[in-house]
């Protein structure tokens, strides 16, 4: 009987052990959750290498997760992932209801300027009878989704500062997921126009996939800023942590990331210059204020 006691004693020891090894195993794993705006595949090409880059900085794995639009809220709440990177209207709506606290912000590149801030640029194909905002009562007109920021929420803004009224004043009104599909849907003629955040056209055609003289920009915005545009500009994406992850790594990986030199790979395969301190996002809360959408992000 005693003998039994020792084994039975000794294989819940192991057990207990084996349990605790693979709690510690997951915790050791930091998992980054991406917005996957132009799909997972996509997403993996341009910060695959940052993940590589972090996990040689935190020492533990950082893993890369591309997420769409619906899923970033319930990974988040469910504590899924430990650090998320999205668009700046998601962030302000996972800052007010799960306590994510933004630890760095993106600095794109373009023409070899540092961008921090990005709209969102209303087009139709070259040769289409549309010319202005007005025009596109009665047409066909794709979004990415309603809760992309540059693919749907500020142009939807300046839509209503024209008094149209996406959901009433178009022959259609669709979402197309990604950012690609939009563009490519008003090529191919699906859509009559489109709305896509910044940069998307000029990437698209750096990779062979458009030309930007196959669109026509309605609203054209007229200013320094080196990527076409329709609507007024706002901060960049935030990376945030989420509740659970403890101060001092929060802190580390803020701090790799904004030791992140602009000719690394991980700069280079998501088109950026770097990161710098976390941005001020009051426009953009004014911004989801003003077309009532605060209760995204459920």
């Amino acid at each position: 009987m005693i003998r039994w006691r020792r084994k039975s004693s000794c294989l819940a020891m192991v057990a207990f052990l084996a349990v605790l090894c693979m709690a510690t195993k997951a915790r050791s794993e930091i998992r980054l959750g991406v917005l996957a705006k132009r799909g997972a595949p996509q997403t993996m090409i341009e910060w695959g290498p940052t993940g590589e880059y972090l996990t040689s900085k935190m020492g533990e794995p950082v893993t890369i997760i591309p997420l769409k639009f619906e899923a970033i809220a319930p990974m988040v709440k469910e504590g899924k992932i430990d650090f998320i990177l999205a668009n700046s209207a998601f962030y302000v709506h996972l800052e007010d209801k799960y306590k994510v606290k933004a630890v760095a912000t993106m600095i794109n590149s373009r023409q070899g300027k540092a961008l921090d801030k990005f709209g969102g640029v209303i087009f139709v194909k070259a040769g289409s009878p549309i010319n202005t905002l007005a025009d596109l009562k009665g047409r066909k007109f794709m979004i990415v989704d309603r809760e992309s920021l540059g693919g749907a929420l500020m142009a939807w803004q300046v839509l209503e500062d024209h008094h149209i009224n996406p959901e009433k004043d178009f022959a259609a009104f669709v979402e197309g997921g990604k950012h690609d599909n939009v563009v490519l849907a008003v090529l191919n003629g699906a859509m009559d126009a489109g709305t896509v955040r910044t940069d998307t056209l000029e990437r698209m055609q750096a990779e062979g996939k458009i030309r930007l003289s196959d669109f026509k920009i309605i609203n054209q915005v007229k200013d320094d800023f080196p990527f076409v545009h329709s609507t007024p500009l706002y901060p960049e994406w935030p990376l945030a942590a989420t509740a659970h992850v403890k101060p001092a790594v929060a802190a580390k990986l803020a701090a790799a990331l904004k030791a992140l030199p602009k000719d690394a790979q991980a700069a280079k395969a998501a088109n950026i210059v770097g990161w710098s301190s976390p941005a001020n996002y009051a426009s953009v809360r004014d911004l989801l204020k003003k077309l009532g959408v605060n209760a995204r992000g459920e």
